[in-house]
């Protein structure tokens, strides 16, 4: 990152409007407000059904979906103040994923939060990656002090990515949800404010 008071070397690539602190960095990832230029790399792996199989929503069948999905979304960040991001890949500039929250009670600051990630970066730590950063993120600059997050029984790694980037697990809740034509159990994970602050002094003492 560019230090000094030079713009970082991402900051041509934000959103219009965006200031650098709306954005993260991390080893191998630039988290970033979405813009429209993410329509083709969005539908490149939307539009896969094990993307897809998981997750509330259904496989984008076209670029004009994919649009009109992502220009929603981008509302609904405004609006609502989700804070959803880009994962794009630092190396190449392509944009890879989502994390952002799903739901956010900011009166008693808590919020739920979601990811997706191309498949083809599966199995290498990346979503770990930025689920670690937006969670400090959230914490840091938004002030929430509970993050949930929930995945399908059927999906044990979305959980292991959760576990990796210092969430808990809760348990199942006696409700069950119904989607994707079946009835599936979600089991719940958090994080703490007061707990990650904690973790991240003990492990700054240590060194």
């Amino acid at each position: 990152m560019s230090t000094g008071g030079e713009r970082p070397w991402f900051f041509k690539y934000l959103q219009p409007g965006a200031s650098a602190k709306d954005s993260l960095l991390t080893r191998r990832l630039l988290l970033r407000p979405l813009n429209r230029q993410d329509a083709k790399d969005f539908h490149a792996y939307a539009r896969d059904p094990l993307v897809a199989k998981y997750v509330y929503w259904e496989p984008h069948k076209t670029l004009a979906q994919t649009r009109i999905i992502l220009q929603g979304l981008m509302l609904q960040n405004r609006a609502e103040g989700l804070h959803t991001k880009a994962l794009v890949l630092r190396d190449s500039l392509r944009m890879v994923g989502t994390i952002g929250l799903v739901w956010a009670d900011k009166q008693n600051r808590v919020a739920e939060l979601g990811f997706s990630l191309a498949r083809d970066c599966w199995g290498q730590g990346l979503m770990a990656e930025a689920l670690g950063a937006y969670l400090d993120y959230l914490f840091t600059t938004q002030g929430y002090e509970r993050l949930e997050a929930r995945h399908d029984i059927l999906n044990p790694a979305s959980g292991a990515v959760m576990r990796k980037a210092g969430m808990r697990e809760e348990g199942l809740p006696p409700e069950r949800v119904h989607y994707k034509g079946r009835e599936a159990s979600l089991v719940v994970y958090a994080a703490r404010r007061e707990d990650r602050q904690s973790t991240q002094h003990r492990e700054t003492t240590k060194t």
